[in-house]
C-alpha cells in the first residue's frame, strides 16, 4: 500500500463575519433606515396573544361573568369539547377560572375536563391552582349558565 504526500498550501482568507459585522457597525445609522422601519413594528407586535373570549351570560348573584373560546371548539358526534373562562366581578382570592368542558348534546349533560384557577382577571396571571382529572357527567340544570354554555356547544336555541 503506497502513500501520496500533497502540500497544501495556505491562503489567507478574512474572517468574513468579523468582516461584516464590522462594515455594518461602522455604517452612519442614516444608512441603515431598514433596520429602524423593522424595529418599532418588533415592539408592536411582542405584546400578550389573548383568546377570543366571547361573552355568553353574567351572573350578578354568583358575581362571575362567562366567555367561550369559539376557536377551540372540537366536536365528535354528538361529543363537543370547548375551553370556557369565568371571569369574578369582584377582586379577591383568584380572578379567574379556566376550564376545559365536553358536552353531549345528545344526552343534555356536560362533564369537566381541565381547570386552571388564575391570580388575575380574563384567564391572565399567575396559576394558583391546577385540575386535570375528567369529571364525572352531570346533568345540564335547566335555567343555569351550564345550561346557556351546553346550547352554544351543541347549536341548540
Amino acid at each position: 500500500m503506497s502513500f501520496t504526500m500533497c502540500t497544501v498550501r495556505r491562503v489567507q482568507v478574512q474572517n468574513s463575519l468579523a468582516y461584516s459585522a464590522g462594515r455594518v457597525l461602522t455604517r452612519p445609522p442614516r444608512q441603515c433606515w431598514g433596520f429602524w422601519l423593522v424595529l418599532p413594528l418588533l415592539v408592536l407586535s411582542s405584546g400578550p396573544a389573548y383568546a377570543a373570549w366571547v361573552f355568553v351570560s353574567g351572573d350578578d348573584e354568583a358575581e362571575m361573568t362567562v366567555y367561550v373560546d369559539p376557536d377551540t371548539i372540537r366536536r365528535h358526534g354528538d361529543l363537543v369539547k370547548r375551553w370556557h373562562l369565568s371571569d369574578r366581578k369582584t377582586v379577591g382570592g383568584y380572578g379567574s377560572i379556566k376550564s376545559q368542558r365536553e358536552y353531549d348534546c345528545a344526552e343534555a349533560r356536560h362533564r369537566l375536563l381541565a381547570a386552571s384557577i388564575l391570580s388575575e382577571h380574563m384567564g391572565q396571571g399567575m396559576v394558583l391552582s391546577d385540575n386535570l382529572q375528567e369529571g364525572q357527567w352531570i346533568p345540564v340544570a335547566p335555567g343555569s349558565s351550564a345550561q346557556a354554555l351546553w346550547k352554544i356547544a351543541c347549536g341548540k336555541k
